[in-house]
């Protein structure tokens, strides 16, 4: 097992400062995002930091860990490994698979006895139990999809635009270099892990029994990366296909989508009065490759879109907050704050013809300020600084630099 784990830094690195501390470590994301082998890799580092310490492993998922049903079972297990002479590291895979976790995990805090990782594939446990019974005790590190970065780390591939294509067909779950990146047989999986997820993580928690709706609003989602989404107008399109669902179903089954880390929704924001808009939001999906096998490839048809997801993931996982930006009528595709950094980014398939550039610069000069703007594209000759200032960069470059 350790022999085929391929190190993940940029997330290890992150928690590393951290280990030791009298604070929970919580790794969330989609399922099969890789949570697990990081966490093993985690325990590799201590192993090495602290070699006589004590490592307690537990995964919900493995049949060895089923009698762990209740938090009492929780406690009880780690208690009983426990080492007084030692430093004791504690590791729960799939926490959220136990009820009312959160009481084990206080109570060890408070003790001392132990230093304390877990993961999660669902963003309820930290909007709800955590942050209720947890609350500053507990950090949190996002765990995405393979970058373009890792990518190409992963599957050993040179940096080309036939290898971006090849990334933005079929996405990055770790789990595809087991496939060697082979489309087909990576579809295939990429269909049954949809398929786990919604069972598992969406349907079985929230408990939706509409599903042939909530199927159709992940269709119409994937249709729509990118665009403006609105619950009424959701609502009103299902009605021309004789479907009548209210708007209030269509709220809840995209939040639980997203509480599955599934998909993302980001928020217009008014970048003079720093406004969030109610309504109008835009969805990406946390793994681009999942969304083609709900939906298939249609790369003349659908390039801008999968340009606009990748950017965006590039842009959360460098620990941005990001909205779409509106300044009077114009829109910029993300605005991107960091605490007191700010990014502005347009994402256009090409630059030819002098009013597509005006069009993309127009917006970005709008800003009134002098925080980094890029126009991000795919047009192997559009590089350089604008004589405003507004970076033209590919999109190769713009997912392998750090921003």
């Amino acid at each position: 097992m350790k022999n085929a784990l391929i190190e993940r830094p940029y997330y290890t690195e992150k928690i590393r400062p951290h280990i030791g501390k009298p604070i929970i470590k919580i790794l969330t994301g989609q399922r099969r995002i890789g949570k697990s082998y990081i966490l093993l890799q985690l325990m590799d580092i201590i192993r090495n930091l602290d070699p006589p310490g004590q490592i307690i492993y537990i995964n919900k998922e493995l049949k060895e860990f089923s009698k762990i049903q209740t938090d009492s079972d929780l406690y009880q297990h780690i208690a009983s490994q426990l080492k007084k002479d030692e430093k004791n590291y504690v590791f729960i895979d799939e926490i959220q698979e136990i009820p009312e976790f959160q009481h084990t995990l206080r109570s060890l805090l408070a003790e001392g006895s132990c230093d304390l990782y877990c993961t999660g594939s669902n963003a309820n446990m930290l909007s709800g139990e955590l942050a209720t019974h947890l609350a500053g005790r507990y950090l949190e590190f996002p765990i995405h999809s393979l970058s373009y970065k890792e990518f190409l780390h992963f599957h050993q591939l040179p940096d080309s635009n036939e290898t971006l294509q090849k990334y933005m067909r079929i996405g990055g779950m770790p789990y595809l270099i087991h496939l060697n990146a082979d489309e087909q047989l990576s579809f295939e999986y990429l269909q049954n892990l949809y398929s786990t997820i919604l069972l598992k993580d969406v349907i079985a928690r929230r408990q939706v029994r509409n599903i042939d709706f909530m199927e159709r609003l992940v269709e119409y989602i994937a249709d729509n990366v990118g665009s403006l989404f609105s619950s009424s107008n959701i609502a009103k399109y299902l009605k021309s296909q004789r479907q009548q669902v209210p708007t209030q179903l269509v709220i809840d089954y995209s939040v639980a989508l997203t509480q599955a880390y599934f998909i993302h929704k980001v928020q217009r924001i008014d970048i003079q009065g720093l406004k969030i808009f109610e309504i109008g939001e835009k969805y990406y999906f946390e793994d681009l490759g999942i969304r083609n096998a709900i939906r298939g490839i249609n790369p003349l048809a659908e390039i801008q879109k999968w340009m606009e997801n990748l950017v965006y993931l590039q842009l959360i996982r460098e620990g941005f907050k990001v909205y779409v930006g509106k300044t009077d009528q114009l829109e910029i595709d993300f605005v991107g704050q960091r605490l007191q950094q700010r990014i502005y980014v347009q994402v256009c398939f090409r630059l030819e013809g002098e009013n597509t550039r005006k069009r993309e610069v127009a917006s970005l000069q709008k800003t009134g300020d002098n925080f980094p703007k890029y126009i991000v594209t795919l047009d192997d000759y559009a590089v350089g600084t604008t004589a405003e200032g507004i970076v033209l960069v590919h999109l190769r470059d713009f997912l392998l630099r750090v921003l």
